[in-house]
């Protein structure tokens, strides 16, 4: 049986602020639960959320309500050779991009999320990938030991060096402590190298 991502849960000082900038801003229902965390953490969590959309216009219906809502722009929305995205830091500390490889609007229904991708900074991408292939991910796509991603799922799990990782999302690679988020598979409960903590749900 192939394992995947059911559902995720991010650590808030207070869930109920974090409920509600969350409905502002991306509305992404039961996909997204909160749960209380007061654990010490610092700098890059090692993770970052990705929302695909269908179009630019989606990306800034989104990235617009967010910061209305209180959060702080990381990577302001624009156009790139893969399309077009843009990067914040929600009022809790996790980092979201969100992001439509077309560069064209076509009309697409606004704030309209076609994926969730839990993207993790991986300390050693072939170290993960296997842990992950052993523990029933199958991988969808596979590029050496800069990027894996895998099938499947409410939420699309994905490895990027973490490094790269940080990069990409406009913030320097060092932190430390908790990574404040919980990862429900609904099969099986483990922790990954990189000390993700994979729930049961």
């Amino acid at each position: 049986m192939t394992t995947t991502i059911d559902s995720l849960s991010l650590g808030a000082t207070d869930p109920g602020d974090a409920k509600a900038f969350y409905d502002k801003a991306f509305g992404l229902g039961d996909r997204l639960r909160l749960h209380h965390s007061d654990e010490p953490t610092t700098g890059f969590r090692g993770f970052v959320l990705s929302l695909v959309v269908a179009e630019p216009a989606v990306v800034d219906s989104l990235i617009d309500p967010a910061l209305d809502a209180g959060a702080e722009l990381l990577k302001p929305a624009r156009r790139s050779f893969w399309g077009y995205g843009g990067v914040l830091r929600a009022p809790d500390g996790a980092i979201w991009k969100i992001a439509s490889s077309s560069k064209k609007n076509t009309g697409a229904p606004l704030r309209t999320v076609e994926d969730v991708v839990m993207l993790i900074g991986a300390g050693d991408i072939a170290t993960s990938k296997a842990f992950y292939t052993h523990h029933g991910f199958e991988v969808g796509k596979s590029f050496g030991r800069k990027y894996v991603e895998f099938a499947g799922g409410p939420i699309t799990l994905a490895l990027y060096g973490r490094k790269a990782a940080a990069k990409d999302a406009g913030v320097r690679p060092e932190g430390e402590g908790a990574h404040r988020i919980r990862l429900f598979t609904g099969t099986a409960t483990f922790t990954d190298p990189d000390g993700f903590v994979y729930k049961d749900s």
